[in-house]
Protein backbone atom coordinates (compact mmCIF):
# COMPACT_ATOMS: atom_id res chain seq x y z
CA UNK A 1 0.00 0.00 0.00
CA UNK A 2 1.44 3.38 -0.93
CA UNK A 3 1.91 6.21 1.55
CA UNK A 4 -0.98 8.29 0.16
CA UNK A 5 -3.45 5.45 0.67
CA UNK A 6 -2.12 4.84 4.17
CA UNK A 7 -2.43 8.50 5.16
CA UNK A 8 -5.91 8.68 3.62
CA UNK A 9 -6.98 5.65 5.68
CA UNK A 10 -5.51 7.22 8.82
CA UNK A 11 -7.29 10.54 8.25
CA UNK A 12 -10.58 8.82 7.45
CA UNK A 13 -10.28 6.64 10.55
CA UNK A 14 -9.38 9.61 12.76
CA UNK A 15 -12.41 11.51 11.49
CA UNK A 16 -14.62 8.50 12.25
CA UNK A 17 -13.23 8.27 15.81
CA UNK A 18 -13.59 12.02 16.37
CA UNK A 19 -17.15 12.03 15.01
CA UNK A 20 -18.10 9.26 17.43
CA UNK A 21 -16.31 10.60 20.52
CA UNK A 22 -15.94 14.35 19.99
CA UNK A 23 -13.20 16.48 21.55
CA UNK A 24 -12.14 16.59 25.19
CA UNK A 25 -11.03 13.03 25.99
CA UNK A 26 -7.58 11.78 26.93
CA UNK A 27 -5.02 11.22 24.20
CA UNK A 28 -4.73 7.56 25.19
CA UNK A 29 -8.44 7.00 24.45
CA UNK A 30 -8.12 8.43 20.93
CA UNK A 31 -4.95 6.40 20.40
CA UNK A 32 -6.62 3.10 21.30
CA UNK A 33 -9.72 3.86 19.25
CA UNK A 34 -7.72 4.98 16.21
CA UNK A 35 -5.49 1.91 16.47
CA UNK A 36 -8.61 -0.29 16.60
CA UNK A 37 -10.17 1.46 13.61
CA UNK A 38 -7.00 1.10 11.53
CA UNK A 39 -6.63 -2.56 12.47
CA UNK A 40 -10.23 -3.16 11.36
CA UNK A 41 -9.21 -1.77 7.96
CA UNK A 42 -6.46 -4.38 7.71
CA UNK A 43 -3.57 -2.03 8.46
CA UNK A 44 -0.65 -3.06 10.65
CA UNK A 45 -0.41 -0.69 13.63
CA UNK A 46 2.21 -0.47 16.33
CA UNK A 47 1.55 1.80 19.30
CA UNK A 48 3.83 3.39 21.87
CA UNK A 49 6.87 2.26 19.93
CA UNK A 50 10.19 3.13 21.60
CA UNK A 51 12.33 5.37 19.43
CA UNK A 52 16.06 5.00 20.03
CA UNK A 53 18.27 8.05 19.81
CA UNK A 54 21.74 7.50 18.38
CA UNK A 55 24.28 10.15 19.29
CA UNK A 56 27.98 9.92 18.53
CA UNK A 57 27.67 6.23 17.77
CA UNK A 58 25.92 5.27 21.01
CA UNK A 59 22.30 4.59 21.78
CA UNK A 60 20.96 7.10 24.29
CA UNK A 61 17.97 6.21 26.43
CA UNK A 62 15.79 9.18 25.51
CA UNK A 63 12.43 7.83 26.51
CA UNK A 64 10.78 8.85 23.23
CA UNK A 65 7.80 6.89 22.02
CA UNK A 66 5.98 7.09 18.72
CA UNK A 67 2.23 7.15 19.35
CA UNK A 68 1.38 5.08 16.27
CA UNK A 69 3.39 3.63 13.42
CA UNK A 70 1.14 2.47 10.58
CA UNK A 71 2.33 -0.10 8.03
CA UNK A 72 5.90 0.58 9.22
CA UNK A 73 5.67 3.73 7.09
CA UNK A 74 3.62 6.59 8.58
CA UNK A 75 4.22 8.03 12.05
CA UNK A 76 1.10 9.37 13.75
CA UNK A 77 1.61 11.80 16.62
CA UNK A 78 -1.57 12.46 18.57
CA UNK A 79 -2.34 15.55 20.61
CA UNK A 80 -5.21 16.83 22.71
CA UNK A 81 -4.18 20.47 23.06
CA UNK A 82 -5.79 23.88 22.83
CA UNK A 83 -3.48 24.85 19.98
CA UNK A 84 -0.82 22.99 18.01
CA UNK A 85 2.49 24.75 18.62
CA UNK A 86 5.63 24.85 16.52
CA UNK A 87 7.30 22.58 19.08
CA UNK A 88 4.67 19.88 18.34
CA UNK A 89 5.55 20.06 14.65
CA UNK A 90 9.26 19.98 15.48
CA UNK A 91 8.66 16.90 17.65
CA UNK A 92 7.10 15.00 14.74
CA UNK A 93 9.88 16.10 12.39
CA UNK A 94 12.45 14.86 14.92
CA UNK A 95 10.65 11.51 15.12
CA UNK A 96 10.67 11.26 11.32
CA UNK A 97 14.40 12.01 11.18
CA UNK A 98 15.35 9.72 14.08
CA UNK A 99 13.34 6.82 12.63
CA UNK A 100 14.30 7.54 9.02
CA UNK A 101 10.64 7.69 8.00
CA UNK A 102 9.37 10.10 5.36
CA UNK A 103 5.74 10.92 6.27
CA UNK A 104 3.98 11.72 9.50
CA UNK A 105 0.59 12.99 10.60
CA UNK A 106 0.10 15.32 13.55
CA UNK A 107 -3.50 14.95 14.71
CA UNK A 108 -5.01 17.18 17.39
CA UNK A 109 -8.31 15.75 18.60
CA UNK A 110 -9.14 18.84 20.69
CA UNK A 111 -10.92 20.68 17.87
CA UNK A 112 -14.55 21.04 16.81
CA UNK A 113 -13.88 19.80 13.27
CA UNK A 114 -11.04 17.30 13.00
CA UNK A 115 -10.08 18.55 9.53
CA UNK A 116 -8.76 21.63 11.37
CA UNK A 117 -6.56 19.46 13.59
CA UNK A 118 -4.65 17.41 11.01
CA UNK A 119 -1.23 18.28 9.64
CA UNK A 120 0.77 16.12 7.25
CA UNK A 121 4.54 16.51 7.53
CA UNK A 122 7.31 15.20 5.32
CA UNK A 123 10.94 14.49 6.17
CA UNK A 124 13.68 15.29 3.64
CA UNK A 125 11.40 17.38 1.47
CA UNK A 126 13.52 19.59 -0.72
CA UNK A 127 12.26 22.88 -2.07
CA UNK A 128 13.15 23.84 -5.63
CA UNK A 129 16.27 25.98 -5.67
CA UNK A 130 14.67 28.65 -7.77
CA UNK A 131 11.16 29.59 -8.69
CA UNK A 132 12.57 30.45 -12.10
CA UNK A 133 12.54 26.70 -12.82
CA UNK A 134 8.73 26.91 -12.94
CA UNK A 135 7.41 29.05 -15.80
CA UNK A 136 4.49 31.30 -14.95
Amino acid sequence: MDVDRITAAIVDSAIKVHSALGPGLLESVYERCLSHELTKRGLRVESQLWLPVIYDGIQVQGGYKIDLLVENTVIVELKVVEKVLEVHKAQLLSYLKLSDRRVGLLINFNVVHLRDGIRRMVNNYSEPRSLAAFPA
